[in-house]
């Protein structure tokens, strides 16, 4: 008797996840992260980006003749696609659930409301595309989105918001971050459009997860005043316990007209920190479409 036995290969395994069933039958995912590089525009509040090779190809070569590269990263949390902890924002010396701002950050960090306590988000999200809803393309600079506005849109769209939800706000602003003038998108002067104090409080009274605009500062700010005021801010993270993603990348995804979606964040584990870089990204069923991107 032979002591080998004829093995045949198994059926193909059927997914006993629903979700990696559906994965497997096609998904398509859209970027909604800035790609990140020397010179673009930020906040002037943080420490920029800044990216160097100490080592390249050649400089040191193995006996085999193998090289390596290596990095060298220095940014602030709060630069490109980044997400706000809880600890980012404190008024009248309170953090979201009323602790005290100043002895939270004891020890060069904050413990209990860093950016390492953010969970990594799969859930659904909501692109609520204004400037279409308006019939414009780009709202005005220092345009206030009002709850109206907001309201307008997500009935136009038939994607009302619901409690845990991540909502995207498109302005349009985004067309203008990689303007030759990079104060062109930082909109000191001019001012950017966004949500003001009543569309905060209506994001937060919808008991939404996270809420994620196309500019720096989320919130609309006015001509000549910059980041001097931020009451959006105060609402979403004191007030409420909302998280914030600024400088999102919403124009593919409202060309494409995709309002519903699936969508993935995770920031990075960073102990203690107030924010962290992220690469969001909105996931619909469909064949993948190419994406030029890396």
């Amino acid at each position: 008797m032979s002591s080998t036995a004829s093995i045949t290969p198994p059926e193909r395994i059927r997914p006993r996840d629903p979700l990696l069933a559906a994965v497997r039958q096609g998904i398509r995912v859209l970027d909604l992260g800035r790609r990140l590089y020397v010179g673009m525009p930020q906040s002037p509040n943080h420490p920029a980006y800044w990216h160097t090779l100490p080592r390249r190809h050649g400089d040191r070569v193995r006996a085999d003749g193998g090289s390596a590269a290596n990095d060298m990263l220095v940014m602030g949390t709060h630069v490109g696609t980044h997400i706000d902890a809880l600890a980012h924002v404190s008024h009248n010396g309170r953090l979201f659930g009323g602790a005290d701002a100043r002895a939270a950050g004891e020890g060069g960090f904050y413990r209990d409301h860093g950016v390492h306590t953010i969970a990594p988000m799969v859930c659904r999200g909501v692109l609520l595309d204004v400037p279409a809803a308006l019939g414009t393309e780009v709202c005005e600079p220092g345009y206030e989105i009002t709850v109206a506005d907001l309201e307008t849109t997500e009935r136009l769209q038939g994607t009302p918001v619901e409690r845990g939800d991540a909502v995207l706000i498109r302005s349009g602003w985004g067309r203008r971050f990689d303007a030759p003038d990079r104060d062109t998108f930082i909109g000191h002067d001019s001012g950017v459009p966004g949500v003001g104090e009543a569309g905060a409080q209506w994001l937060a009274g919808r008991g939404v997860h996270a809420a994620g605009a196309d500019s720096i500062a989320f919130e609309r700010l006015a001509p000549g005043a910059g980041h001097s005021s931020l009451p959006a801010h105060r609402v979403l993270l004191v007030e409420s316990g909302v998280y914030i993603v600024e400088t999102l990348d919403l124009e593919e995804i409202a060309a494409q007209k995709v309002h519903e979606f699936t969508f993935v964040l995770s920031p990075l584990p960073l102990f203690g920190a107030t924010g962290s870089p992220v690469r969001p990204l909105a996931v619909v069923a469909g064949p993948a479409a190419e994406d030029g991107r890396g």
